[in-house]
Order: C-alpha cells, then structure tokens, then sequence
C-alpha cells in the first residue's frame, strides 16, 4: 500500500529547507509526497523544481502589533483551512508534517479536521507563533535545540536535531574555490544574511573590504537585488544574489562564515563543522529568536556573536580576526556534539505517527 504524505511549511527559506532535506529520504522509501504553500511565497520557487506536486492555499499573518490587515487575514486564514481540508480529503495522506510558518497553519487545522495525524517541527529554541497555534492539533513537534522540548506541550515533544540537505554534506572545496574564482592562497571568509540577504551585514562587510580582505578571499551572499555593481571586478570578493547548487561547495571552501542566526541554517554549519560569527536579527526586526538561537551556540563554542546594533565595519574585521584565532577549538566542540542531522529521527517520528494512526483506525468496530 502506497504510503502518502503532505509536507507545508513557507514563508521564508528556513520553513522550507528542512521538507528539502527530508524529501530525498521519503523518495527512497516511497513515499507519496505532495506540498502545500501559498501561490507567491518562497516556499513554491524552492518546491517546484522538485517536481513534487504543489498545492496552493490563501494564508494570513496573525501579527501581534497594530496593522489593518489584522481585520482581513483572519478570513484568509478560514479560507486557507477551507482549502487545505479539501486538499487532504481528496489525498487522503497517511501523515502531514509541518515545519511552520503562516502557511502551515490552516494545513495542520485541515488535517485535524480529517482526522489526520501532524508531526510538526520547530526549529528555533522557542516556538513562534504559528507553531503555538498549530500545538494542539499536532501529535509530535520535532525539536531542533535541547532547550526547546522545555516550551512544548507534555508527551508531544522530542529532540530530534534539524534535517539537514544531504547535498550540502557533499560539497566540494576545490570546487568552491574554482566557482569563486579564488586561488586557494588565502583563507575564505563566507559571507551570508539570509534567504532574503541583510542590508546591514552587506554594508558594514563591503565597508571592511579593504582590511578584511588584507587577510581573507571572501565569499558574500547578499539578497536579491543587492548585487553591488561597481565591485563585481574586485579580485578576491565575489558576490551572489541567492545560490543553491553552488551552496554545498562554497560552503566546503569557506573556513569561517558570518551569518543570521536562523535555526536551520545553524544546524547545518554544526554539521559542517564551520566557525560562524552570528549577527543575529534584533528584537525590533524580530521577536528575539535569533538572540537565543545565537547565545545557545555561543554557551556551547560553537560560534561567537556580533549582536546587530554593535554591527560597524570596525567591529566586524575585530570579530572576524578573533573568530579566526579561535577556529580550531570551535572546531574540536563541534566535533563533540552528538547530534547533527536530524533527517533520521525525523523520519522516525513520521514513520510513527502514521503506523500508530493506521493501527488506531484499523481497531475501529467495522473499520
């Protein structure tokens, strides 16, 4: 009998990537897998090339400020469950997994209301508002820190580490380096500010050019439409707009990284054993989870950190100099840590939940 599942998750990179690393493993053991996301999020650019069928819904952030689209997002979200519950009646899946954002809402609602079991991830140390929403209706949540399973509601929550892309795993460094244009003569700074890129990380790096590159070739990732023109030529820096196949080979060529400190992504640097100076997101473009996610890595040695508001180009090449000293034994406490990908237990707790269900419906009277 065909094993079926309906992965969501979206709105921004870092609720998709964990569904794209899960996607190779549900393939090799035959899972029937389809995706619901929005018609414009970032969820549907980074699905499609899959080829995985793509569902569409209406969505609505629930904000906790003041904003008038507080009074017509709670329809788009009704409207949202009215069609994930089709969506899933007409698939009839085994099992949804979650892994949040807006989205991801009215699809686990949909699902419940079908009497079909959620296996939810949450990735940051503490849950976001979507998942807090989506907890009651869910029968596991997938926690990525050990701090986490603290902020979850009792006998739903397990550790399992973050599902990390397995392509990234392969990477290359001799290929980073031919795809950068660098010789390998000196070490390699990467540079990255999210799915979207951060203006204040690509100011203060290109300001610090001139003394960070005295040491470093650099690698800079900077957003859509953040391309600086006039530096394109400039020997040892080389910019990107947004990569995805080159990722796994710049990331084997880079000896240090400076980064937001967005859950998924953390995970995988751990995975990777790569040194990180986070820039987390402040509080007033947030709500602070990027703070905890980086001072948890930073208590653990595996990274330092730059808050935002003390982001100058002067602190960055300081940052970056001392992160570089202390490489080695960031290193050796990666290396230590015992859990790194969280592919395998993630797939557990699907594999679970849709056994468990189907027994639950196969001991039904004249089920």
């Amino acid at each position: 009998m065909m094993k079926r599942i309906i992965l969501t998750g979206g709105g921004s990179a870092g609720h998709v990537t964990p569904n794209l690393a899960l996607i190779p493993e549900l393939r090799r053991e035959g899972w029937d897998i389809s995706y619901i996301g929005t018609a414009e999020g970032i969820e549907r650019e980074l699905i499609t090339p899959t080829g995985i069928q793509y569902y569409t819904i209406a969505a609505g952030k629930l904000r906790r400020y003041r904003d008038l689209k507080n009074l017509t997002d709670p329809f788009r979200v009704l409207k949202g469950i009215g069609q994930a519950f089709r969506i899933i009646k007409r698939l009839r899946p085994n099992v949804v997994f979650s892994k949040g954002g807006f989205v991801a809402v009215p699809v686990v609602v949909g699902a419940w209301l079908n009497r079909v079991p959620v296996v939810a991830h949450e990735s940051d140390l503490t849950p976001g508002l979507a998942n807090k929403l989506s907890f009651p209706f869910v029968s596991k949540i997938c926690a990525t820190f050990p701090e986490t399973v603290a902020y979850l509601p009792r006998r739903k929550g397990v550790l399992t580490g973050s599902p990390i892309r397995p392509e990234l795993l392969r990477g290359n460094a001799q290929d980073g380096l031919k795809e950068a244009g660098f010789a390998g003569a000196k070490p390699v700074l990467l540079a990255i500010g999210g799915s979207l890129g951060a203006a204040h990380i690509n100011e203060a790096l290109r300001e610090a050019l001139p003394d960070l590159q005295a040491e470093f070739d650099i690698i800079h990732i900077c957003g859509k439409g953040k391309i600086e023109q006039s530096l394109i030529a400039r020997p040892g820096y080389r910019q990107y707009e947004y990569v995805r196949a080159e990722l796994a080979d710049l990331l084997a060529a880079a000896d240090l990284v400076v980064s937001r400190a967005g859950a998924n992504f953390l995970f995988e640097l751990l995975a990777l054993k790569k040194p990180t100076l986070l820039i987390p997101l402040p509080k007033g473009s947030s709500r602070g989870d990027q703070i905890l996610n980086a001072a948890s890595f930073q208590k653990q040695g595996f990274s330092m950190v730059l808050p935002d508001e003390a982001l100058t180009a002067a602190s960055l090449t300081e940052a970056v100099a001392e992160l570089y000293g202390k490489r080695k034994t960031m290193i050796a406490a990666m290396e230590a840590y015992p859990l790194r990908d969280g592919v395998g237990a993630v797939m557990q707790q699907i594999k679970n939940t849709a056994r468990n269900a189907g027994n639950a419906v196969a001991a039904l009277p004249n089920s």
